[in-house]
């Protein structure tokens, strides 16, 4: 026999509270019709479900140990809403993002702890690209978001861009390098040192290329290429070598105390680092909670790279 899960949960209210009136409070409900209900459950079972007559309300064997399925009901009903409040909020869900990796091992993996830390029930999906790679995946929905440093008029139709940080490299190098040793450096003198390439494929590559082609040498080493962020950093703090790298990840690693930024001017990228989705696709709550927070970690990470850049990095 099949029973309505609404009537036993009514059946438990009543059970548990002691009374209709106390019931209908409990349930939100009008006392008129929880007793419909539980008439209407008596008719279905065929047997009464408390005791003719008593007052206040006494329930039978049956009533009893059908208002206990009547609490498994109750409690799947409000973990149910819970489970929606926490989604609609954005508490729960996934968000799958992907970016180039020097950001993302570099600067975004730190701020995704710090989320997490705060909002443990949402899953990161986080996979490595650029934007010839994210695009696509961003269009056909199988990623929410890419963080990328892209040009204004290089975005393509359908896709909105909102600018988190602006572009700014420096020239990278271990914390006790020799050059880190003298007082103002002239761009002609790194290009004694060997150097550590990004993937070809990135952007960070020929932003490295410009700054060689800008130092006006053509004998120059490339030591290394093509490592992770990881690999770039460990070859970098153990030699002489240097490399280009943006000045936010080098700030994020400040604590490290073993890679610096030379204090030497050179070109700024013609490309801003933002958050990139596809306008078709509708945005989940998690991830515009996520996309929230990053917004917010960025403004304050600018706001800090500006004041110490300003102060040691750019200088004249």
């Amino acid at each position: 026999m099949k029973l309505d899960p609404r009537h036993l949960e009514i059946l438990f209210a009543i059970v548990e509270s002691g009374g209709m009136g106390e019931a209908a409070d409990m349930l939100g409900k009008s006392q008129p019709s929880l007793s419909r209900s539980v008439s209407l459950l008596e008719e279905r079972v065929g047997l009464p479900l408390f005791e003719p007559g008593r007052r206040p309300l006494r329930p039978t064997e049956l009533g009893l140990a059908l208002a206990a399925e009547g609490r498994k009901v109750f409690q799947a009903m409000r973990d149910s809403g819970t489970v929606l409040e926490q989604f609609q909020r954005g508490k729960t869900g996934a968000v799958r993002v992907g970016g180039t990796p020097v950001f993302l091992d570099g600067v975004i993996s730190p701020m995704i702890a710090d989320f997490q830390a705060n909002n443990p029930s949402v899953r990161i999906d986080q996979s490595y690209g650029y934007a010839a790679e994210l695009l696509p995946r961003l269009e056909e929905g199988s990623l929410d978001l890419a963080v990328l440093p892209m040009r204004d008029a290089s975005l393509p139709d359908g896709f909105a861009f909102q600018q988190i940080l602006t572009g700014r490299n420096v020239i990278a190098c271990r914390s006790g390098h020799p050059l880190m040793r003298r007082g103002a450096v002239k761009l002609p003198e790194v290009s004694k040192y060997p150097w550590i390439a990004p993937p070809a494929n990135s952007p960070l590559y020929h932003d490295l290329r410009a700054v060689i082609e800008g130092i006006g040498t053509k004998d120059f080493k490339i030591g290394f290429s093509g490592g992770s962020l990881t690999a770039v950093v460990s070859i970098l703090t153990g030699s002489d070598a240097l490399t280009v790298l943006p000045f936010s990840v080098v700030f994020m690693m400040r604590h490290l105390k073993t890679v610096s930024a030379l204090p030497i001017r050179i070109g700024d990228p013609d490309r801003h680092l933002g958050i990139l989705h596809h306008i078709a696709q509708s945005p989940r709550p998690s991830v515009e909670r996520f996309t929230g927070f990053l917004t917010q970690e960025f403004a304050s990470l600018s706001t800090r790279i500006t004041r110490v850049g300003q102060a040691s990095v750019w200088l004249p």
